[in-house]
């Protein structure tokens, strides 16, 4: 069993998949107390593998799912990835905060490190190979995380709930891309079109 938060289906509104249309599997509960966190997922709903898939069947056209929370790494196992793929079709992304293993079978993996600026958590990351690395910014000094092996690097404006910061961040972020090129520019665009 497993507690769920949420099941729905939308387009990915961040980083490499912006834009795909994807399930979304949001898993209760996370390790880290980051103070900017703006997903609410502590409540949920246990469900068995078999009503997982079966929630995420209602769904089948769709190519995309994505296992995100609070810290779904928590919470799946190689069997559960595999049995979701078997009845699915679907390639399989995570969302993670990278400090706990992640499943083989998984097929993408975005790595959101909380490490290394105020307001987030100082957990050491487990995972240090990763599809894409998104990065959460607030202005801290960007080296430390090409230590992680990416194949896409990412910078996020932190989103803090006060529009004029948020404003001053966003433009800090895009700054911080054309300064250094090795990193793309990943908004929110979910928040923008006013959908999950």
């Amino acid at each position: 069993m497993k507690k769920i938060n949420e099941i729905f289906y939308s387009l990915q509104g961040e980083g490499h998949h912006t834009g795909v249309p994807a399930v979304f599997i949001r898993f209760s509960g996370c390790n880290l107390h980051c103070n900017f966190c703006d997903t609410k997922h502590e409540s949920g709903t246990m469900m068995s593998n078999d009503a997982i898939i079966a929630e995420v069947m209602k769904y089948r056209h769709s190519k995309l799912i994505v296992l995100t929370g609070g810290e779904p790494s928590l919470f799946i196992d190689n069997n559960f990835i595999i049995a979701l793929k078997e009845a699915t079709g679907m390639t399989i992304a995570i969302e993670t905060n990278g400090t706990h293993s992640i499943p083989s079978a998984i097929d993408w993996i975005t790595l959101s490190p909380k490490t290394g600026f105020e307001g987030g958590d100082d957990s050491p990351l487990f995972i240090t190979k990763c599809n894409e690395l998104k990065v959460v910014f607030t202005g801290q000094g960007l080296e430390q995380y090409f230590e992680i092996e990416a194949s896409f690097y990412y910078l996020q404006p932190c989103a803090t709930g006060d529009n004029a910061k948020d404003r001053i961040n966003t433009q800090a972020t895009i700054k911080a891309v054309m300064d250094d090129p090795r990193w793309n520019l990943s908004l929110q665009t979910h928040k923008l079109l006013n959908i999950r």
